[in-house]
């Protein structure tokens, strides 16, 4: 199994890849973009999104050449958003709508899934549900409000069937995501 450390050097190659691409895949119709590289996931802005924070929330864990390659990594991405403020609204909410719609799919089979089996892999959604409403909370984007409604209301459902416990990732991420804000990181369904 991967330790946290490596995934994390994983999701910098990642981040990378997907920033070189950013730009055409914002200026596609495509939500879920195919890579180059194939043995990469496919690129959304979620995924870029959760693996930028996750990055940063890290960096200390990132030597100073693997810190210079998310600087340019970052700047790639920004630049390929200039100009671009309702497409890539129009894109964060369309994939925020598909991606709500999944984990709201996922809380509703929770039991015959034998309470969250799977949980781990299934809150990796959520973290890119986080991203996105994280990114589309500041100006000048703006959320869809019945999108976040529906997260709302899932959210207090899967807080009425919570069992606090411990960390579902690899513990040295721990602290990129605060028990508070990421609940859902810290424990599994009842």
């Amino acid at each position: 199994m991967s330790t946290g450390l490596e995934k994390l050097r994983w999701d910098l190659d990642v981040l990378a890849a997907m920033a070189a691409e950013m730009d055409d895949y914002l200026k596609s119709d495509v939500l879920y973009w195919p890579m180059a590289r194939g043995d990469m996931p496919k690129l959304t802005l979620a995924g870029y999104l959760m693996r930028q924070r996750r990055l940063l929330q890290l960096a200390d864990l990132l030597d100073d050449e693997e810190w210079g390659r998310l600087e340019a990594a970052i700047a790639q991405f920004n630049a390929a958003l200039a100009e671009k403020i309702v497409r890539t609204e129009k894109r964060a909410n369309e994939e925020l709508g598909v991606r709500t719609r999944q984990w709201e799919t996922y809380l509703k089979e929770l039991p015959r899934d034998g309470g969250g089996v799977n949980y781990s892999s299934a809150a990796e959604n959520r973290a890119m549900i986080a991203a996105l409403t994280d990114f589309l909370e500041n100006p000048p984007y703006q959320p869809d409000a019945a999108v976040m409604r529906s997260l709302n209301v899932q959210d207090n459902n899967l807080r009425r069937r919570w069992q606090k416990g411990e960390f579902v990732w690899p513990s040295d991420w721990e602290q990129a995501y605060p028990k508070g804000e990421y609940w859902w990181l810290y424990g599994r369904p009842k």
